[in-house]
């Protein structure tokens, strides 16, 4: 399982970027994005996020 970001809730504020040991989230379109074959899902990222825009999928 990996977690997966809330396009709609997503403010792009690259807060979760740095938090991320494997570097799994890039930016795309203008959001985040998570990519679920590089996500060690550790859950790092969502208890960053200031608008809780990360979840496990």
């Amino acid at each position: 399982m990996s977690y997966k970001v809330n396009d709609a809730a997503c403010t792009n504020c690259g807060t979760c970027d740095s938090e991320c040991p494997v570097e799994a989230i890039i930016e795309k379109d203008g959001k985040r994005w998570i990519d679920p074959a590089k996500c060690a899902d550790c859950g790092a990222c969502s208890s960053v996020c200031p608008v809780e825009a990360i979840a496990s999928e």
